[in-house]
């Protein structure tokens, strides 16, 4: 339940406080008074869309904050606008999305304002009352629907996707053939081109290269002054003495590993020397092949690694090509297949339908009863569709009859504003009861109805508060003698300012508010003596 809100800087009010309690919270005021701005700021606390013009001129932020108690433990909302579009959302002092305190609040408060009643009369929404009532036994059969709905449109899709790319694919084939079998006989290597453009390089400055190995490798090995020749002489010298002390073995060992690595080296240089070749028809061979790859290069990917990348989806794509027929049977078996599967789940959908819609047909009758609609009936009607939507196979409507001898209508074909209002609070006060919200809010209930129906009306919201909090903002004394707990809403005005006040009514003042609502501005005996009256009457009945 709702158990206090501080509400700052919102539209003309510039602070006020409210605790609200168990039961009946009514709500009053004078037209204008902001009546609907107090429920405004409650539904921003519990999640609608923020917008800076709710913050009051001159102010640089709005401020709601709310507190209450949900499943056993108490939360803290707190909601603030800047005047710049800044929005913040806290729950229980931590940062949170709009969508996570929205989760947390729908289980809080449901709030029923004039939307709802439009949202009634559109037929696409009764399909949806169906399916919260029952919801247990609804839920799993829906998942297992929207699962093979899934399914369907998904292989669906495949084969819409495959046909649309028949004549297309055709085309397609020859060109493809080329393709593949272009890179094909390339028979490409990965890091060939790398390897080929060493060789052309080698090749093509191959006598410069021989000069200078070859003149390296005879300073090493050729003549008497050659170096290999020296350090090995070196070496022995060394070797013959090293016994004698540790640092000469050190030094000599050490030395002894350089001139076997060069030696290693010396031999490395008389291979790459022999290897070396001048022959022009291998030069003029591996350049061809190195263009061959440049060229497959510009037509079907910057590097071998793309170009056979390129060749396997081809590849892929050919075979699918080619296996038009093959691949378009077995898609459309598929398709068949997951049709008759959601067929089966929607046949089953909507015969768990059936059955929550007539006990929740029968349920709103009789709720439509005891809020004076004597003679009403009321029935949920199925039709099938043409084809199988997001929800089922089912076009589902509220029938109602709301006079005697009179033959079952669409809703939005019969009722009238006032009997609008009162089928949309028999509808709350079952789907209320069903889903386990604590607190219900109701934007002037009351709207297009009067006199013995708007008692009636009083006392189902009395009677709903026995298990629900209720805040409800209403202009008729009916409704108001059936409070439990009363507040007024009042504008005051400065030189330069206008503020919105709620203050909550001791007996006296409630008395005072009743007699207003009953005889408007000025306040007599008379209407004092009828507001007590009415009150007495009302607390009798619920007695």
């Amino acid at each position: 339940m709702i158990n206090h809100i501080s509400i700052r800087n919102f539209a003309i009010i510039e602070e006020t406080k409210i605790d609200f309690e168990d039961g009946l919270n009514i709500i009053t005021g004078e037209t204008g008074s902001g009546k609907s701005i107090v429920i405004e700021a409650i539904s921003l606390a519990l999640g609608s869309r923020a917008d800076s013009a709710y913050v009051r001129y001159g102010a640089p932020k709005a401020v709601v904050e709310l507190a209450g108690e949900l499943d056993g433990e108490e939360i803290v909302i707190t909601r603030e606008v800047s005047s710049a579009g800044k929005n913040l959302c806290r729950l229980n002092g931590q940062l949170v999305t709009l969508t996570q305190l929205q989760e947390t609040c729908r289980r809080l408060a449901d709030i029923h304002g004039q939307y709802d009643n439009q949202s009634l009369l559109n037929p696409d929404n009764h399909i949806r009352l169906v399916d919260i009532y029952h919801q247990s036994e609804i839920s799993p059969v829906r998942q297992s629907f929207d699962e093979a709905y899934r399914t369907y449109h998904a292989v669906q899709s495949k084969l819409n996707q495959l046909l649309a790319r028949e004549q297309d694919n055709l085309k397609k084939m020859d060109f493809y053939r080329f393709e593949l079998d272009e890179i094909n006989k390339a028979d490409l290597t990965p890091g060939e081109d790398e390897a080929l453009n060493e060789q052309i390089s080698l090749l093509q400055n191959g006598e410069k290269i021989f000069e200078g190995i070859e003149t390296a490798y005879s300073l090493l090995n050729d003549g008497d002054t050659a170096a290999s020749s020296a350090l090995g002489s070196a070496l022995s010298s060394l070797q013959n003495i090293s016994g004698f002390s540790k640092d000469i073995a050190a030094v000599t060992e050490d030395f002894a590993d350089l001139y076997y690595r060069l030696e290693d080296v010396s031999s490395s240089l008389r291979e790459i020397r022999d290897r070396i070749t001048f022959a022009p028809e291998e030069l003029d061979s591996a350049i061809a092949r190195i263009s061959l790859i440049d060229n497959l290069k510009r037509k079907y990917g910057s590097s071998i690694e793309e170009i056979l990348a390129y060749r396997d989806k081809i590849s892929e794509e050919l075979e699918q090509i080619e296996n038009f027929d093959e691949i378009k049977l077995q898609l459309e078996k598929e398709t068949a297949k997951a049709f008759d599967v959601l067929t089966a789940q929607a046949a089953r959908l909507t015969e768990v339908r059936k059955a929550s819609a007539e006990e929740l047909g029968s349920s709103i009758e009789k709720e439509l009863h005891d809020l004076n609609f004597t003679s009403a009936r009321l029935s949920i009607d199925f039709q099938k569709a043409d084809v199988i939507g997001t929800d089922g196979s089912d076009i589902v409507e509220i029938l109602i009859s709301t006079n005697k001898g009179e033959p079952l209508k669409p809703l939005v074909k019969v009722a009238s504003g006032g009997e609008i209002s009162r089928i949309m609070l028999a509808i709350k006060n079952i789907t209320g009861t069903y889903d386990n919200i604590p607190t219900m809010i109701f934007d002037e209930i009351d709207a297009g109805i009067s006199g013995i129906t708007a008692s009636i009306v009083g006392r189902k919201l009395k009677e709903i508060s026995e298990s629900h909090q209720i805040i409800c903002i209403t202009h008729l004394p009916q409704i108001a003698a059936c409070g439990d707990t009363h507040y007024r809403i009042f504008k005051e005005e400065t030189d330069s300012s206008t503020f919105t006040t709620v203050e909550r009514l001791s007996d006296k003042k409630t008395v005072d508010e009743i007699a207003r609502l009953l005889g408007g501005e000025n306040i007599t005996e008379t209407t004092r003596k009828s507001a007590l009256e009415l009150m007495e009457l009302t607390k009798q009945k619920f007695q």
